[in-house]
């Protein structure tokens, strides 16, 4: 089940950038637009991480973590009409994952099992044991969109399972999120050869 809430959706950033397992990050780019052509930079009128129809700390803190990547790459901020807008979006989803060892029991063991041949067979009373897990996972995406075409030309993406009892992200765990999201980004400002591969 989604949870659109913008308190719960601020907690996958603490997550994503601190727990044990790193996030999976991905990115693509449009190979048609013109990344030489952008040099500037502003963010979109309604953001994603706005729904509840203000300004979050979430917002707040994920624009301050954004500018610094793009300034890093040579772009400028710009409210008068930048020529590529950033919009986000955080996401918490509840998940169940089932794991179900194979029936161990049989004339000749096969599939997973193969591997004992019929030289061994388990104890009386094995069986397959299934697990149920329940855990949060955390969605936060960074999309850089052509003003004027309006048109979306680069998405970067963190996904990872979020602890939600860690508190509210500080700066610094959102600064750190975002660049890991943004070490997947190809371009620098005014260039359109890419450094980085999409991935």
């Amino acid at each position: 089940m989604a949870v659109p809430s913008v308190a719960r959706a601020a907690l996958l950033v603490l997550a994503l950038a601190g727990c044990a397992t790193s996030p999976t990050i991905r990115s693509d780019y449009d190979t048609s637009a013109n990344f030489a052509a952008y040099h500037s930079f502003g963010f979109a009128e309604k953001l994603g991480t706005d729904s509840a129809g203000y300004a979050s700390l979430l917002t707040q803190r994920l624009k301050e973590a954004v500018s610094r990547e793009m300034e890093a790459r040579g772009y400028a901020y710009t409210e008068e009409k930048p020529d590529l807008l950033v919009n986000f979006q955080a996401r918490l989803e509840d998940k169940v994952q089932v794991y179900r060892a194979p029936a161990a029991w049989g004339p000749w063991p096969r599939g997973y099992y193969g591997y004992r041949g019929g030289f061994y067979d388990p104890w009386f009373g094995y069986a397959g044991d299934t697990q149920v897990v329940n855990y949060t996972e955390g969605t936060l995406n960074i999309d850089l969109v052509d003003r004027e075409r309006r048109q979306m030309v680069w998405e970067g993406v963190a996904v990872g399972e979020v602890d939600e009892s860690e508190g509210v992200p500080g700066q610094a765990k959102i600064d750190e999120a975002v660049k890991d999201i943004f070490a997947r980004y190809p371009f620098r400002a005014g260039s359109a050869a890419a450094v980085v591969p999409a991935s």
